[in-house]
């Protein structure tokens, strides 16, 4: 059966090597002259950096599953850690190598500049959510509901609007509650204790996956077309014709602003979020204590030691930052670390859809769409999660198992 893969971001290739994998004649379609999508390597001024800073959980099982799959050993690429959450203020909450869900008790309980009735209450309230399923009675937004729980201390301000943003790319006062819960109950409230880990890439995202598999679809007989811009896709009846060129079926895997071209019928109208890395190089031998620090009061939400005196600053969401150029920006970010001997190099990258707005009653499309023989495939597929590498993972698998039924 020949299929059709357009986009080569994640959730293509994920679609692309479940397709290959199965016995499928493959094409990748994909427009840039690299694949990764929104998550690849790039290289800059002799530099391998990512075109945005990404972090991965231990949960991240599909996405794990899919690199040892094309030879990408997990082990060796990422740097695995249990979860810490430390900022600039003093506040830390570390997570002990304890069978789940010992550890995130001990790690409340032992959270510092957090009074101990706050750490009780936010115990019975997290059993709580447990013991529901993690299922609210109706979609809100994560400010609404931590207010409804109680929650106004400083867990709020320290760890679970911090968590809100990082994971869906959206502040609390706008993020759905049901995804943030979702999120919440495959990390945090996971039965399994390596889930709650941290995975810190070691090399650049191209490494850790797109090329990898861009190598292992080239051995098994798949077609990969880079710089290739699919520009109409229509029904035929022998299958999908893509620019005139027809297949048995085909997967669209671009994102989500991309697919009412190809497929009108599949639009979406959604808003979007940004995200800007701001790579900054200080003194060689300078190192923070954990890889990865919130930042609190600033432009700079999240801060990661790239190793090499290196430090990707992440700033997520629409902010005043966005009105900064980039000389400017990284000033800015200059006065609020107050790291010494900052060198003259940084680079800033944006991306002004980096994902969409997760909002509460989100529309989010099923994998089929109204051709049986045209699946979707993308982060925004996959309805329980927000806009994540193992929710594109995820919707591409699923997409290539329904072409594959037929």
């Amino acid at each position: 059966m020949r299929v059709a893969v357009i986009g080569g971001g994640w959730a293509g290739l994920a679609a692309a090597v479940e397709l290959t994998a199965a016995g499928a004649q493959t094409t990748l379609f994909e427009a840039g002259r690299a694949l990764g999508g929104r998550a690849r390597g790039v290289e800059m001024d002799g530099r391998r950096l990512d075109n945005g800073q990404h972090i991965l959980l231990g949960a991240y099982r599909d996405t794990l599953a899919l690199m040892r799959r094309v030879g990408a050993n997990p082990d060796e690429l990422l740097d695995r850690r249990p979860l810490q959450v430390v900022d600039n203020t003093g506040f830390h909450l570390a997570l002990p190598r304890l069978p789940a869900p010992l550890n995130v008790a001990w790690g409340l309980l032992t959270a510092s500049r957090v009074s101990l009735g706050e750490k009780l209450r936010t115990a019975l309230w997290m059993d709580g959510i447990k013991r529901r399923g993690f299922k609210l009675a109706g979609d809100t937004t994560v400010a609404e509901w931590l207010d409804a729980a109680g929650q106004n201390g400083a867990l709020r301000r320290h760890l679970w609007e911090p968590l809100c943003l990082a994971a869906l790319n959206t502040p609390a006062e706008r993020a759905s509650a049901q995804l943030f819960a979702n999120v919440l109950r495959d990390s945090l409230g996971s039965s399994r204790r390596a889930d709650t880990d941290l995975l810190l890439p070691r090399v650049d995202l191209g490494q850790l996956l797109p090329e990898p598999a861009g190598r292992w679809l080239h051995a098994h007989g798949a077609e990969i077309r880079l710089s290739t811009r699919v520009g109409q896709i229509t029904g035929a009846e022998s299958g999908i014709a893509i620019d005139g060129e027809t297949f048995a079926a085909a997967i669209i895997a671009t994102a989500p602003q991309h697919v009412g071209a190809l497929w009108p019928a599949a639009a979406t109208d959604y808003a979007y979020e940004p995200i800007a890395t701001v790579y900054r190089n200080f003194e060689p031998k300078m190192k923070l204590p954990f890889p990865l620090s919130n930042r609190l009061g600033g432009h700079c939400q999240w801060m990661v030691d790239r190793g090499q005196g290196m430090l990707a600053c992440v700033l997520s969401g629409h902010g005043d930052w966005e009105k900064l150029d980039d000389a400017a920006l990284c000033a800015a970010l200059d006065a609020e670390l107050g790291y010494p001997n900052p060198t003259g190099w940084h680079k800033v990258i944006r991306e002004k859809r980096a994902t969409f707005s997760a909002i509460p009653g989100l529309y989010r499309p099923d994998v089929r769409t109204s051709n049986p023989r045209l699946c979707l495939a993308g982060d925004y597929t996959w309805a329980d999660y927000p806009a994540t590498l193992e929710g594109a993972v995820r919707s591409g698998l699923r997409a290539a198992r329904q072409v594959a039924r037929g």
